[in-house]
């Protein structure tokens, strides 16, 4: 490959040793760029893009004047960049006792070997409970040329895990260094605090203030979206601020999560929504890789949801109005608990549901007696399907409290003397005073239900103080009460307080008059079990995402829900993945005389048989009633109710929804060119799981000679491996440890660190929280019961602080990146490279096995070929070629492990074991080694492209067919906005899947047999 200039044009990967500025630097990633040139450049750019290609070059430096500084390089501004030649490096025989630099050596290197099929590599090991369904979304997303993906899995199944999952996948294969995520504010602090503790993803909670904050500590024309690698933001923060919109068109994210998903649908209600929408295609145009997620992903129409896929990947669906499951399959993932079942036996114990009784008090009747024969005339609004009757909302807030009621009144009556003083005619001013006056006399009744004559009240009350409900106000034992109605809210809060004897930190309310820093505060004490609350009354802000589930296993509905949606909401919050108790799930019922009442009630009852349907049979719950949003399925209960519908007939309809769904999908296939949205949107529910959704797992299969699989190739494990790092002099000396301890009680160790030192900066700034570093000390440990009970309190603890400052230690914990760094880097110098010598009966003093590592990049400096082989000589003459795990089993080098499972490693030879000789010839086999690999390589790339090409030629063809469709929809002969969107996808496949010039190879070690050496 020639650049512009006439010399061969450069390659680059992660990994590998390069020289700018006369300095030795270690790339930690490469990134393909054409900013900062003018737009009229650019389409040159593009046709030219394969010749002469620019990266940005994130770097660490290794040579002692840059030693740990990070630098991000453009190639096409430094005037000399050398990459490291391989062929002149000079063995070093490793001395230190068990080979421990080596093996530190290799070992980073293996590590830092990027994967590049669509397996799992590395997720397996997060802290979390490995259900295989959980899994399912990132192999999916692998599976694809890009990953984008819609987790529409159920309530309670973990889509945050499932998220994570695939956003650690990404990490492992450097794809996730900048990470995005957007969410609702209230689920800001969970979302971050789940990302740490199971993942060690360290996202920032940027609120206005904090990026007010960083516009005062960074340049005026800086980004403050490019201040941090990983954020989590709001997306309230996100829309409402103008001047956000130019700095997320100038900023560029690997991952970038968009949660609650369903709420950047584009949907006809508009205003708030076509915010968030617009919104979301901008960030849709800013990642590779966009993982959406959302229980409720539909509202019936296929154009609402045709618009995630589309921001998904534009190129699919070229009529919004019109697809089949087959044409997104691959872009959604769709579970309920009842397809996961096999999965999860133990981890989603069946809750336990219980109706309590409740018979109306005289009071009450009398409320309802007037309620169900009030004539109100004066109208407020036209009745539509949009809306409830007045006489229905009366009734709805009295079923939730009296005290809601009485609000409803009020504004009610506020409202009618307001138009009665504007009123110019009679008949309207009679009707107004005529409501006016039932409105008082309902008041006056509904006044005397006092809390001692309100009937459900008191029946809660009994249910808190029975013995049969077993309540003893345990730190692990919570409660969480749900009710529609802020003023319901208020009274539980008062008269619970008093008449169980609680005070102001023992019961909270929570509603959505808060804000996101209070309701944040409020789930984190309901969860920590080192504060006293004991009950949480909430509104239904908290029945959207929230994690209630880690202390509470008791959920009461004050108020029956009139939407299955918020029924499968609220109980989700308990009812969840992680819930290690029966869930207990409570429901208070309004048994009234008045045969009015008694119907709408029975109708109530209807929703909670229903919603246990949905749970076990069904699945969706959003098909019963056939209205895919919660103020429309509440006018779904609301017109039932006017119409005097029968419980019976009532139900019959909800089942015959069902009914007509099922039938709708056996059929959806017939030619009869109708097209039924209805019946699509229970496509996407259909019972099928994850199977067919997937591609060929073989569809790029390894080179014979790599066969790389980091678990089973690894010499350590990751406490090994940080520990050995830890404790090498060569690394030590840079940490800056002023007190290392073993943890007694688990598998880890604790650190005190001084506060200048190199990896207490490295930590801090890929810590989620400086809690994590209390007093610049911290500990891990890899017993993920241990983090989990540190992270939720449940261990004895002197402080009160929300973040543990016991880390999970894993593959992707920053301090083992930090090892594997200095692993890389420090060991040994530039042109170095280890030689063991090694004594058994496979390898002899005059055999020599060199140990090396190639790559091939794409067009956008990934790499996609990787392999590893050992190439063996003997006396100097090339002999075969080796699998990494040949190499091992021949050298002994990867160790034993003795009875107590600890891996015993080989002994040291010291300086005269070696001949001359042996290390001589390593030198002199290593140019003919790298002829070789690179042969290797390059065939292995023809191999490669053979197949690739395949790849493009569908893909390019699938999108060709897209552009022909959507100009025959539109009856335009050319579309810019189309052509724009052909052409960028098209140059990104191309780049994506096309193997770039010559090999990058790296000298990991070279073997050698040392005769009479003692192991």
């Amino acid at each position: 490959m020639v650049t512009h200039e006439g010399t061969e044009e450069q390659q680059y990967a992660v990994g590998m040793r390069v020289i700018i500025r006369g300095q030795e630097w270690l790339i930690t990633k490469a990134e393909q760029y054409s900013f900062g040139y003018e737009a009229q450049e650019q389409n040159r750019i593009r046709a030219d893009f394969t010749e002469h290609k620019r990266y940005a070059l994130t770097c660490v430096g290794i040579d002692p004047l840059v030693r740990d500084y990070q630098a991000t390089f453009l190639t096409d501004l430094e005037q000399d960049i050398e990459q490291v030649d391989p062929s002149r490096t000079r063995f070093v025989l490793d001395t230190s006792a068990q080979a421990r630099e080596s093996h530190l050596y290799i070992e980073s290197m293996l590590r830092s070997t990027v994967p590049t099929d669509e397996k799992i590599h590395v997720a397996e090991g997060a802290a979390m409970d490995n259900l295989p369904y959980q899994f399912e979304p990132a192999k999916q997303a692998l599976e694809q040329p890009r990953q984008r993906i819609l987790i529409a899995d159920a309530v309670g199944l973990g889509k945050t895990l499932e998220a994570g999952i695939l956003m650690s996948e990404l990490i492992r294969r450097g794809k996730g260094g900048r990470i995005l995520v957007i969410t609702s504010k209230n689920m800001m602090a969970q979302f971050q605090r789940e990302m740490w503790d199971h993942f060690t993803i360290p996202l920032t909670n940027l609120d206005s203030s904090r990026i007010q904050r960083i516009r005062t500590e960074i340049p005026a024309n800086a980004n403050p979206f490019n201040y941090y690698d990983k954020v989590i933001i709001s997306i309230d923060t996100l829309k409402r601020d103008i001047e956000y919109g130019a700095a997320l068109d100038n900023s560029y994210w690997d991952i970038i999560v968009i949660d609650e998903a369903q709420n950047v649908a584009n949907r006809a209600n508009g205003g708030r929504q076509a915010q968030r929408t617009r919104l979301a295609n901008r960030l849709a145009k800013r990642s590779d890789s966009l993982i959406m997620l959302s229980a409720t992903p539909h509202d019936g129409s296929a154009r609402s949801f045709a618009s995630l896929m589309n921001m998904l990947d534009p190129t699919t669906l070229p009529n919004p109005d019109e697809y089949h499951k087959d044409d997104i399959r691959q872009l959604y993932i769709r579970r309920f608990k009842k397809d996961v079942a096999g999965d999860v036996s133990g981890h989603f114990p069946p809750p336990r549901i219980v109706e309590e009784d409740v018979r109306a008090t005289c009071e009450e009747e009398a409320a309802f007696d007037c309620l169900t024969h009030m004539t109100l005339t004066a109208q407020m609004h036209d009745h539509t399907r949009r809306s409830m009757l007045f006489r229905t909302t009366l009734e709805k807030s009295l079923f939730s409290s009296p005290a809601a009621c009485i609000k409803t009144i009020d504004e009610r009556i506020k409202r009618l003397e307001s138009r009665a003083g504007k009123a110019n005619d009679e008949v309207k001013l009679a009707n107004i005073e005529h409501d006016i006056t039932e409105l008082k006399e309902l008041r006056a009744l509904v006044k005397k239900i006092i809390p001692e004559r309100f009937a459900r009240y008191q029946k809660l009350l009994q249910l808190l103080t029975s013995k049969e409900y077993g309540w003893k106000r345990a730190k692990d034992d919570r409660i969480v009460i749900f009710t529609e109605r802020i003023e319901t809210k208020n009274f539980l809060v008062e008269h619970l307080k008093a008449d169980l004897n609680l005070n102001d930190r023992q019961i909270i309310g929570m509603d959505g008059s808060m804000s996101d820093l209070e309701q944040q505060e409020l789930v984190a004490d309901f969860n920590d079990p080192k504060k006293p609350v004991r009950i949480l009354v909430a509104s239904d802000v908290a029945s959207e995402g929230l994690n209630l589930h880690h202390l509470a296993h008791r959920l009461i509905h004050f108020d029956t829900p009139w939407s299955l949606m918020v029924f499968q909401q609220r109980n989700g919050r308990i009812d969840r993945y992680g819930q290690g108790e029966k869930p207990d799930i409570r429901f208070m019922r309004i048994g009234s005389e008045n045969p009015r009442i008694k119907g709408d009630e029975r109708i109530l009852q209807v929703l909670i048989n229903k919603e246990k349907q949905a749970r076990d049979n069904i699945g969706d719950p959003a098909i019963l009633m056939n209205a895919y949003d919660v103020n429309d399925e509440t006018l779904v209960t609301a017109q039932a109710m006017e119409d005097g519908e029968s419980a019976e007939h009532f139900a019959a309809r909800l089942d015959g929804n069902v009914k007509e769904s099922r039938i709708d999908i056996d059929v959806d296939d017939d030619d009869d060119g109708e097209f039924d949205p209805f019946a699509f949107i229970q496509q996407l529910n259909a019972e099928e799981g994850s199977e067919g959704q997937h591609g060929d797992d073989n569809a790029f299969a390894e080179s014979p000679y790599q066969q790389f699989n980091e678990r089973s190739l690894q010499l350590m494990d990751d406490l090994q491996f940080v520990d050995a790092g830890l404790h090498a002099p060569r690394i030590s000396a840079h940490a800056g440890i002023t007190d290392f301890r073993e943890l007694s009680d688990t598998s880890g160790f604790a650190l005190e660190f001084s506060k200048d030192s190199q990896l207490y900066r490295w930590l801090v700034r890929r810590t989620p929280n400086p809690e994590v570093l209390h007093d610049h000390t911290a500990s891990w440990s890899t017993d993920v019961d241990y983090v989990r009970a540190q992270s939720q309190g449940l261990m004895a603890q002197l402080s009160d602080e929300r973040w543990s400052n016991t880390q999970f230690l894993w593959a992707l914990s920053p301090i083992s990146e930090w090892v594997k760094m200095k692993s890389s880097s420090a060991l040994y110098k530039r042109n170095e490279a280890p030689i063991i010598g090694v004594t058994n009966d496979t390898i002899s003093p005059s055999e020599t096995i060199v140990l090396l590592t190639g790559s091939i990049a794409n067009n956008r400096a990934i790499p996609i070929i990787n392999e590893w082989a050992g190439l063996r000589y003997r006396d100097g003459a090339f002999v075969e070629f080796m699998t990494i795990e040949d190499v091992w089993k021949a050298t002994g080098y990867r160790g034993e492990r003795d009875v107590n499972g600890i891996r015993r490693y080989i002994n040291t030879v010291q300086d005269d074991d070696l001949t001359e000789h042996q290390v001589a010839t390593a030198s002199a086999v290593l140019p003919d080694a790298i002829r070789r690999m690179t042969a290797q390589l390059n065939k292995d790339k023809q191999s490669y492209s053979e197949r690739a090409a395949q790849h493009i030629d569908e893909q390019l063809d699938r999108i060709n067919q897209w552009q022909q469709e959507s100009r025959l929809l539109t009856g335009k002969r050319t579309d810019r906005e189309t052509d724009q969107i052909f052409n960028d996808y098209g140059q990104w496949v191309r780049d994506s899947y096309t193997a770039t010039g010559k090999p990058v190879i790296r000298v990991a070690a070279a073997f050698t047999g040392v005769a009479g050496a003692q192991r």
